[in-house]
Order: C-alpha cells, then structure tokens, then sequence
C-alpha cells in the first residue's frame, strides 16, 4: 500500500472533476465512432468481398501516410520467407 495521501483544493477538486467527466464523455464519444466505423467496414467488406481487416489496416496505413514504410517492410518479410523457403 501505498503512503501517498495529496489534499486537493476547491479549485484542483472543480478541475479534476471537470477533467475527468469530460475524459469520460470523450472516451464515449470515441467508443460509439470506433463501433460505427466498424460497422460501415464490416458493410463495404461484405459488398465488395474483402476481409474486414484488409480495409482496417488500409484506413490506419492512409491515416498515419505510412504506405512506404508498410511496403519496406513487406519486401523484408517476403525476403525472409524466401529465405527459409515458407513462400507458396
């Protein structure tokens, strides 16, 4: 256990406060967008008969413009299977 026992004030009490619920409504927020998005890529997967997680990870590597890493380090993993001869 801990001894770590901190007194806050009115103010730092009113700011926590605010902080917290508002990191609650955010978090929420976030939550119900995450289960949408899932939704709608779940849809356009089954319509166009691509594996849900394919579009994921295309929607996360067109977010963060990291085509060209993904792309180096898909040339590593093939040289690598190559080498220990796991290709079909």
């Amino acid at each position: 256990m801990s001894d770590y026992n901190r007194t806050f004030n009115h103010e730092a009490k009113i700011k926590l406060s605010q902080l917290i619920n508002e990191g609650i409504k955010v978090l929420q927020e976030v939550e119900d967008l995450n289960a949408g998005l899932n939704d709608t890529v779940k849809a356009i997967a089954e319509e166009l008969e691509i594996k849900p997680s394919i579009l994921k990870k295309a929607i996360k590597v067109a977010n963060k413009s990291k085509l060209t890493e993904v792309n180096r380090d898909m040339e590593e993993l093939n040289t690598i299977l190559e080498t220990v001869g796991r290709t079909l």
